[in-house]
């Protein structure tokens, strides 16, 4: 997965609470495992007018004017501020996978639905929990007269405004920093160990041996 340490970007405000994963990735577009293809839909029930189905073409869809990825100040967002339990719900895996694919790269809320947060910190999206206050504090900001411009230092665990006056920390469990500091998603933790699998492999082999012969067809 794709390294996080530095991000600086504008801040696409979504002011609603329990956010569930059905918002994020409606269930018609869970059928695909491709991992591509899902930006578009995201939040598919309020970007658009219509519904939305498998396969189909959006750039002429009907757009919902007044929702917040549908304003002109807030296009090329690269960080989700939203509000409490944020991606509560089923345990879909699309939901980082579609908001990824939109272009974001974080989301900051005051809590998360747990497996979303897992879901999200395996693929690379960095969810930042932060106290409600400061939340308000950047919700304040970000739906002012300027689109808000943050900078989300995943070795400081600080998030920082483009004036500096506001440095608000997070916390981040070790484990997790370091994978996303280097790209490590569950596999190439794994294969960092491909050597030591192969030599254990090799040796389970000589050990047992008739596990290496083919079984005769039925």
């Amino acid at each position: 997965m794709e390294k996080f340490d530095l991000l600086e970007g504008i801040v696409a405000p979504l002011d609603r609470s329990n956010v569930d994963t059905d918002a994020i990735i409606p269930k018609q577009f869970l059928k695909s495992i491709r991992r591509t293809g899902f930006g578009p839909n995201l939040f598919d029930e309020w970007r658009y007018l219509d519904r939305g189905e498998p396969g189909q073409e959006c750039a002429n869809r009907p757009l919902n004017p007044d929702f917040v990825l549908n304003q002109p100040r807030y296009q090329g967002a690269t960080i989700l501020l939203a509000r409490a339990n944020f991606g509560c719900g089923s345990s879909r895996e699309h939901a980082p996978w579609a908001m990824q694919q939109y272009g974001f790269r974080a989301v900051i809320a005051p809590s998360f639905g747990d497996i979303f947060y897992n879901n999200a910190l395996q693929n690379g999206l960095l969810p930042v929990v932060l106290a409600e206050a400061e939340v308000d504090a950047l919700f304040a900001r970000a739906t002012g007269d300027e689109p808000l411009r943050l900078a989300i230092d995943l070795e400081a665990q600080r998030v920082t405004t483009a004036d500096g006056a506001l440095a608000l920390h997070f916390d981040i469990a070790p484990f997790r920093k370091y994978c996303l500091l280097n790209g490590l998603d569950d596999i190439a933790l794994t294969l960092r160990k491909a050597d030591q699998i192969r030599a254990f492999e090799s040796a389970h082999l000589r050990a047992f041996p008739w596990l290496s012969q083919a079984r005769p067809a039925s």
